[in-house]
């Protein structure tokens, strides 16, 4: 008992340190994260405050870490947008993420997601994941939104030599091939992979200093570079869904 009360000690401080609220503003107030793993409630109020999708819109769900959440916080003309749901919680894992994707996502009945993952299991923020369960938990979130006719788009994992909140792991290699997954699992699953990594790289396997804050949080530059990308995989995407229908 005295081993177990332990782990979840430790676990409710790494989600404290990195759960909701971490970077960014919110929608609104953050739950603690040691009452609630996969953050349900953080979007809560705002999920049932938003109308149905449009007759026509082409509803578009962020979902993702920090990364994505602070994307919102830069490009706020972008996501004030009634089409461009941003549903980033900073700190978050895969694990989280598909906890809350039925709420976060398909309850929003979008006509697409964006999944931008993997940067926190790497990190090991929720504890240590290895690429197997990385992936497993991406696949499990893009067959959830297929099986409700919602088109995929993938995103790489950004580049970063080094995790500033957790140094010495050296995740270039790792991001690579999970990267190397991602394309592959796109290619095969009727999916659209967005290359952030090959656009941001310096090329020795971190993010150029201009588009980084620390390493791996984007600046308004890194996110303007992004932002068209991810438009193009979006088009590409809501394509695909249109001609499967």
């Amino acid at each position: 008992m005295r081993l177990v009360a332990r782990r979840i000690g430790l676990l409710s401080s790494l989600l404290a340190c990195f759960g909701p609220g971490a970077r960014g503003a919110a929608t609104e107030p953050a739950v603690p994260a040691a009452a609630e793993f996969a953050g349900l409630a953080y979007y809560a109020r705002a999920n049932r405050a938003l109308p149905p999708p449009a007759a026509g819109e082409r509803r578009v769900v962020f979902m993702g870490d920090s990364i994505t959440q602070s994307w919102g916080d830069v490009e706020r003309d972008y996501f004030v947008r009634r089409d461009r749901i941003n549903r980033g919680i900073s700190g978050q894992a895969t694990a989280q993420m598909l906890l809350r994707f039925r709420q976060d996502v398909i309850a929003l009945r979008p006509a697409a997601v964006h999944i931008l993952a993997g940067t926190n299991d790497l990190a090991g923020n929720v504890g240590p994941m290895d690429l197997e369960a990385i992936e497993s938990n991406l696949a499990s979130m893009a067959e959830l939104a297929r099986a409700n006719g919602i088109a995929v788009v993938l995103g790489s994992v950004l580049p970063a030599r080094d995790f500033p909140w957790r140094p010495g792991l050296e995740p270039g290699p790792k991001i690579l091939a999970l990267n190397d997954w991602l394309l592959a699992y796109a290619r095969q699953h009727d999916c659209v992979y967005v290359d952030y990594w090959s656009a941001m790289t310096d090329g020795a396997l971190g993010m150029r200093p201009a588009l980084a804050l620390d390493g791996v949080h984007p600046t308004a530059e890194g996110y303007r570079l992004m932002l068209p990308l991810a438009e193009a995989g979006i088009a590409a995407a809501l394509r695909q869904g249109i001609e499967r229908r």
